[in-house]
């Protein structure tokens, strides 16, 4: 039987965990460039799939070294950054739309950006806490799924609409620094303890 209250809760948790997170981030980025609806497909399939990771796990995630999770959350935040900073500007202001958009290809590319940049992350690990506290692995996992969905969302069609008032170098550039100080952030995390 599901409970509305964990679920609520732990969406509530889930969202407000992940707005701020890199997931808006690329949902923004991945949803400039190609159909919103793919994807969402994709973003959604790799949150579906982390959810039922963490649920699994249970409370074993957090007997994870945080050290470890910091480093290597560090230095792909940090190779983000490069790649954002380092890619060659063609002059031209509006997004080009890749070559293909076919449903596979755009849903495989936010599928496996999400399923990269979020194995490991804060709120993996605390559906997995919840999963354990509350024993209701159906209720938590729901609440986190649609928490998860909701931010996606939100950061892909305000990526759209972003794109319609703001240039995508300046958004390409502010991601890069948002990137290069979550990356310090989390190799400090790693290095303080």
């Amino acid at each position: 039987m599901i409970s509305i209250t964990v679920t609520a809760l732990v969406f509530g948790v889930v969202f407000l965990a992940e707005l701020p997170d890199k997931t808006a981030l690329a949902g923004l980025v991945l949803g400039t460039r190609y159909r919103a609806s793919y994807v969402f497909a994709g973003v959604a399939a790799a949150f579906l799939l982390h959810v039922v990771l963490a649920v699994a796990a249970g409370s074993v995630l957090t007997l994870l070294p945080q050290q470890i999770v910091h480093a290597l959350t560090g230095v792909l935040f940090l190779g983000g950054a490069a790649m954002l900073l380092l890619k060659k500007d063609d002059g031209e202001e509006e997004v080009k739309k890749p070559a293909d958009q076919s449903f596979w290809k755009v849903a495989g590319t936010g599928f496996m950006l999400i399923l990269v940049a979020e194995f490991g992350d804060l709120t993996q690990i605390m559906t997995a806490n919840l999963a354990a506290r509350y024993d209701d692995p159906i209720s938590v996992g729901l609440g986190a799924v649609l928490g998860l969905w909701a931010v996606a969302g939100l950061g892909i069609v305000g990526g759209k609409a972003l794109m319609r008032r703001v240039p995508l170098r300046l958004i390409t550039q502010i991601a890069a620094v948002l990137m290069l100080a979550l990356g310090a952030w989390s190799l400090w995390e790693a290095v303080a303890g």
